[in-house]
């Protein structure tokens, strides 16, 4: 039988008690005075009937202290009833993470193009779903991994999509042009700002409804220059306070754009439902 299911040979605490009952057969005897056999024996009888009366009671002071000693380790807590019984915690609403009043439907049935970001409520953050994996060559490396899905391709091609939270020290209060750049500012110090360009990503989940997209800002690179060819594509919506990015990088120029084409099809930005 597997240890944690072992039955204990014995009651707890039943030894101590077996104890208790020893020390009063000798101290009975030893209060009387008694050696010989019949003292002895009148002894062991009245020590046992200390000893039940210790079983039934689990107290009694048995030859002075011992017997308290013996007894401390089977001690039960006892709440004291004039102690102050704790009060019942109170309920409370939990704030919506939606505004009352806004169509979140009506969001994402239309065009967001930067000057737009103020159609969008505080609460839930802009996301992305990606099915890249479907197209062949195309790979996952790791997916949701600390906010960040990473796509491999055989010709050398990389997809890294974050989707971010709590980017309220780099909002641009009502500004999602402003706040995108400061985003860019902070992913790399050196970008010039003055580089970044217009472009766009599917905006809406649904597939059986008609096709809108979400502005974007992105800045590109090509391998003629040193390096890889790469685009990066990046939004902060300023009232959410959540920003998603994307970045591409191939082997040359023209896996690139190929590379870009699948990815545009594949990847859906999601507004907040």
């Amino acid at each position: 039988m597997p240890s944690e299911f072992a039955v204990p040979a014995e009651p707890p605490c039943r030894g101590r008690l077996d104890s208790i009952a020893a020390i009063g057969r000798v101290t009975w005897a030893a209060g009387r005075g008694q050696s010989d056999s019949s003292s002895v024996a009148t002894a062991a009888r009245q020590g046992d009937i200390v000893a039940n009366n210790v079983r039934r009671r689990l107290a009694g002071l048995v030859a002075a202290g011992a017997a308290g000693v013996l007894l401390a380790a089977c001690s039960v807590n006892v709440p004291d009833p004039a102690a102050p019984k704790p009060s019942p915690s109170e309920s409370t609403l939990a704030t919506p993470t939606i505004t009352p009043g806004h169509d979140a439907a009506a969001v994402a049935a239309k065009d967001l193009p930067l000057a737009a970001g103020g159609a969008l409520a505080p609460g839930e953050p802009v996301t992305v779903s990606t099915r890249l994996e479907e197209v062949p060559g195309w790979s996952v490396v790791h997916s949701a991994m600390q906010g960040e899905t990473r796509y491999r391709k055989t010709d050398g091609c990389t997809l890294a999509v974050r989707v971010s939270v709590n980017q309220g020290p780099l909002v641009v209060s009502g500004d999602d042009v402003s706040s995108t750049k400061e985003l860019f500012k902070y992913l790399d110090a050196g970008n010039a700002l003055d580089n970044l360009k217009s472009a766009s990503l599917r905006w809406g989940q649904d597939s059986d409804k008609p096709q809108h997209s979400v502005e974007f800002l992105g800045v590109e690179s090509s391998s003629a220059t040193g390096g890889q060819s790469a685009v990066i594509l990046a939004r902060l919506f300023s009232v959410p306070a959540s920003s998603v990015y994307v970045s591409l990088a191939c082997p040359d120029d023209n896996a690139l754009a190929q590379a870009r084409a699948e990815t545009v099809a594949h990847l859906v930005v999601v507004p907040p439902s």
